[in-house]
């Protein structure tokens, strides 16, 4: 009987092992090196492109860069990105962008996008909040231009929000919503 129990003591901490081992859970990975990566190239992109922008990040008290977002949709759609918040350009938190859509929408896109929190209070809000943005918009992007029109309950706050880097071709008319989550990567 002590066998068995020895045996099977071993067989449970080895699939234990190898199922913790095959899990994707972040640990000794280089996401956060990634995501970094991305978002210093995104940074300058938008630095040497908009040479406003400098000054904006410069005087905002945290910005939150969103490299890269993929988006699509027929009818129904979603999006979703992963970035670095930023607050004297030292990374101190990661997160994650969802956006869920309905609405007369079709095609597929991918942006970046960054949010610039101007006062310590909005900054403050953001990082302990619910990370929720709502809007009802009009919007078109497609390689060489991109624009929305709409009003997104971001600009009621001293946040700036840019969208830039379009590429792809989605039209329509959409409600929907974006939902920022810290992540560990």
């Amino acid at each position: 009987m002590a066998d068995f129990s020895r045996r099977a003591f071993l067989g449970a901490a080895g699939s234990g092992i190898l199922l913790a081992a095959g899990c994707a859970n972040g640990v000794g990975n280089n996401n956060a090196a990634v995501i970094d990566a991305r978002v210093d190239a995104t940074r300058d992109y938008l630095f040497n492109r908009y040479p406003g922008t400098r000054d904006l990040a410069r005087d905002a008290r945290g910005v939150l860069y969103m490299p890269l977002v993929t988006e699509a949709g027929f009818g129904i759609g979603g999006a979703y990105g992963r970035g670095a918040l930023r607050i004297n350009d030292i990374t101190v938190d990661y997160y994650s962008a969802t956006r869920a859509t309905i609405g007369f929408q079709i095609g597929a896109q991918q942006y970046a996008h960054a949010l610039f929190f101007m006062t310590e209070p909005a900054l403050a809000e953001f990082r302990s909040g619910t990370g929720w943005a709502v809007g009802a918009d009009v919007r078109y992007a497609t390689p060489d231009q991109g624009a929305s029109l709409g009003k997104e309950t971001t600009e009621i706050q001293p946040v700036v929000a840019l969208v830039f880097g379009q590429s792809g071709l989605i039209a329509g008319a959409t409600l929907g919503g974006v939902k920022y989550s810290r992540i560990i990567p």
